[in-house]
């Protein structure tokens, strides 16, 4: 597989693709069609909804706090991958349990809101450093490039709740935001594919054949 670089000028165009996916694909569910299930084990449509806002959310604060972030403080400790997972996954949990109870709608314009202003931001601290992973600096552009995969990855679990399939218009690009901010994955290692969507979507635990009708099995 070619190596792509992350850079601004693609990366930023990527990045809002992904905002931009997630919110028009937000405009197809009706009401009843938020109790969907995802691919997200255990969250409905809505939760993801929740969860999207809250991570917008919490990349600004991470870039205002950079590089004495919690999330700084947390990968510092160069703790295993499933280790640093499960972590996330309860601050995750918590912060979508601490939300406000209002209509999913509302919380994606809170996500398109945040995270289109913290795209704003990023241009003139690209290269700043963000944390540090073991030996890896990771720079605010390659947290940007975290921010590109956790967006097109969750515009993928809104589709598929929806019986729909998405696809990056360039999963390259998506996958070099990827290698550069989240190196704890390892995302150049053999995923058995050579498809850059298939390996992030295996990455992060995601099963391309999953379907809508198969989770109410």
């Amino acid at each position: 597989m070619p190596v792509t670089e992350w850079s601004p000028a693609p990366g930023l165009v990527a990045y809002r693709d992904g905002v931009t996916v997630i919110w028009e694909l937000a405009a197809q569910f009706g009401p009843q069609a938020w109790d969907a299930a995802t691919p997200c084990a255990d969250w409905r449509a809505a939760d993801l909804a929740g969860h999207l806002r809250c991570v917008a959310d919490d990349f600004n604060e991470y870039l205002d706090d950079a590089p004495a972030s919690r999330l700084a403080r947390l990968m510092a400790t160069g703790a295993h991958p499933d280790t640093l997972g499960r972590k996330l996954a309860r601050q995750n949990a918590a912060e979508l349990a601490a939300l406000p109870d209002c209509p999913a709608p509302e919380h994606i314009e809170a996500f398109a809101e945040s995270a289109r202003g913290y795209a704003r931001r990023l241009t003139t601290v690209w290269e700043l450093p963000h944390h540090r992973y073991r030996d890896t600096v990771v720079t605010v552009g390659g947290m940007a490039g975290a921010a590109c995969v956790e967006w097109h990855l969750h515009a993928w679990d809104l589709g598929r709740a929806l019986g729909k399939e998405y696809r990056p218009a360039d999963p390259e690009i998506v996958l070099a935001g990827g290698r550069v901010g989240v190196p704890q994955l390892q995302l150049g290692a053999d995923f058995g594919t050579d498809d850059p969507w298939l390996v992030l979507l295996r990455a992060y635990g995601r099963s391309p054949d999953w379907a809508h009708e198969a989770s109410l099995r």
